[in-house]
C-alpha cells in the first residue's frame, strides 16, 4: 500500500513516530514534512503548502492509497485545496496532542481557532488515532464543554461521530541498551527527561530534591529535555543550588548522548500536570531506570496499573511529600543492592512498545482502514 504522510511539525515525538514506523513498515511511504518551527504558523499554512506540493506530484504521475497526517494539519482545508484524486482517499489523523486540552498558564491565552482545527480535522478523517485512552477521553470531554460556549448552532453530533471512528494506537519507542546493573557507585542517580515547561511541573521536582538535600540524602541528578525560549525560572535556581549533585544538565541533541544519560540514570521521575503519553519515561525504563510517576494522566495506562496492581509501586499520589518518601526509600535500597527491584519486570512491560513489535501492528491497523474504506467507496458508487 502506498501512504502519503503529511507532517507540518517534523520534530520531537512527531518525527520519532513517523521515522520509527516508516523505517520498519511493509508499506511504501512518501513523507512530506515541514521543520518543527513556529507551530502556530505551521497549523495556519500547512494545508496550503502541502496542497501545492501534492498537486505538483499528482501532475507528475504520483498516486497513493491513503493519507496519514498528524493533528497539526487542517485536514478539512487540505482536502478542499487538493486534487480530487487525493481528496477522495481515506485519511487517518494521529493525535500526538491537541490544542483544546494542551495546557496554557492562563486559559484566556488559548486560541480556540486551533482547537476548532483539531475538531474539524477529526471530523474530516476516516479514522482518528490517539496515543492513549487518557488523551482521547480528555479531548472528547473538552469538545463537549467547548461547544457549550458557542452562542448557537452547536454541532452536537460531533463528539459521537469522532468517538465512533477513534482508535487507541500506542506509539513505539526505540530500543535502548540496558545498563544491566553495571554501576560506578552506590549513589542514586535521578533523571528528569521532560520539556522545560510549566506543564511538566518542575517546581515540584526540584522542591523534592531540595528536601532530600536538606535531609542529607545522597543523590546525583541528570536534568535533560527540550528547552524553549521561555524557561521556567526554577531551572536557573536549581542549576546553582544543585551544582554539586549535577552530572548532566541541558538538552541532549545527539541521540547517542541522550541514550547514554538514560542508561546512567537509576530513577526516572515525573511530576507532570500534563502528559498525553510519555515516550521519554518509557525510553528511560527501557534503559534500566526505575519509574516514579504521579498516579494520573496517561501513566497508569502505559504501565498497566489496571491490569496489574503490583504496578502501584511505580506510582506516588502526586504530592511532593510522597515523592520525597519514595525517593528516600529507593536511595536507601540502592545503597544496599545497587539494583532496584523488578527491573526485569519493567523491561517486559516496555517490550510491547518497541518499534520492532509495534510497526507491524500499525501496518495492519492502517491496512484494515484502507480495505474498509475501499468497500465503502465501492458501495457508494454502486448504489447511488
Amino acid at each position: 500500500m502506498k501512504i502519503l504522510a503529511l507532517e507540518p511539525y517534523y520534530g520531537g515525538s512527531h518525527k520519532a513516530f513517523l521515522d520509527g514506523w516508516s523505517k520498519l513498515s511493509e508499506h511504501q511511504w512518501t513523507i512530506l514534512s515541514l521543520p518543527a518551527y513556529k507551530w502556530k504558523w505551521r497549523m495556519r499554512h500547512a494545508a496550503i503548502t502541502f496542497a501545492e506540493q501534492v498537486n505538483e506530484l499528482v501532475e507528475s504521475g504520483k498516486s497513493w492509497d491513503l493519507i496519514f497526517c498528524s493533528d497539526m494539519l487542517n485536514l478539512a482545508e487540505f482536502s478542499g485545496l487538493v486534487s480530487p484524486a487525493i481528496s477522495k482517499l481515506p485519511s487517518v489523523v494521529y493525535f500526538h496532542e491537541n490544542q483544546l486540552t494542551y495546557p496554557v498558564q492562563v486559559e484566556d491565552e488559548r486560541d480556540y481557532q486551533f482547537a476548532m482545527t483539531n475538531i474539524t480535522t477529526a471530523l474530516a478523517a476516516k479514522s482518528v488515532w490517539f496515543n492513549s485512552s487518557y488523551h482521547r477521553d480528555s479531548f472528547v470531554k473538552a469538545i463537549g464543554d467547548f461547544f457549550k460556549k458557542m452562542p448557537d448552532h452547536q454541532p452536537t453530533d460531533a463528539v459521537t461521530n469522532i468517538l465512533k471512528k477513534s482508535k487507541i494506537i500506542l506509539p513505539g519507542i526505540n530500543r535502548i541498551k540496558n545498563k544491566n546493573g553495571d554501576r560506578k557507585n552506590d549513589i542514586l542517580s535521578i533523571l528528569w527527561a521532560a520539556r522545560w515547561e510549566h506543564d511538566k511541573n518542575p517546581e515540584d521536582f526540584f522542591e523534592a530534591l531540595k528536601i532530600l538535600k536538606n535531609k542529607e540524602v545522597k543523590f546525583r541528578i541528570n536534568v535533560i529535555g527540550q528547552c524553549f525560549r521561555e524557561i521556567p525560572p526554577v531551572f536557573s535556581w536549581a542549576k546553582e543550588y544543585f551544582a554539586e549533585e549535577i552530572d548532566t544538565w541541558g538538552y541532549q541533541e545527539d541521540r547517542t548522548e541522550y541514550e547514554k544519560v538514560l542508561a546512567e540514570s537509576d530513577v526516572i521521575v515525573s511530576t507532570a500536570d500534563h502528559e498525553f503519553f510519555g515516550i521519554s519515561v518509557l525510553e528511560a525504563i527501557s534503559a534500566g531506570a526505575y519509574p516514579v510517576l504521579p498516579n494520573r494522566l496517561s501513566y497508569p495506562e502505559i504501565l498497566g496499573l489496571n491490569e496489574d496492581k503490583k504496578a502501584e509501586e511505580y506510582f506516588y499520589n502526586g504530592s511532593v511529600e510522597e515523592l520525597v518518601d519514595k525517593l528516600i526509600d529507593l536511595a536507601e535500597q540502592f545503597q544496599r543492592t545497587t539494583n532496584l527491584k523488578d527491573i526485569k519486570k519493567l523491561s517486559m512491560i516496555v517490550e510491547r512498545f518497541m518499534w520492532d513489535n509495534v510497526a507491524s501492528i500499525l501496518d495492519d491497523a492502517i491496512e484494515n482502514i484502507y480495505n474498509n474504506a475501499g468497500q465503502f467507496f465501492y458501495e457508494y458508487r454502486t448504489y447511488t
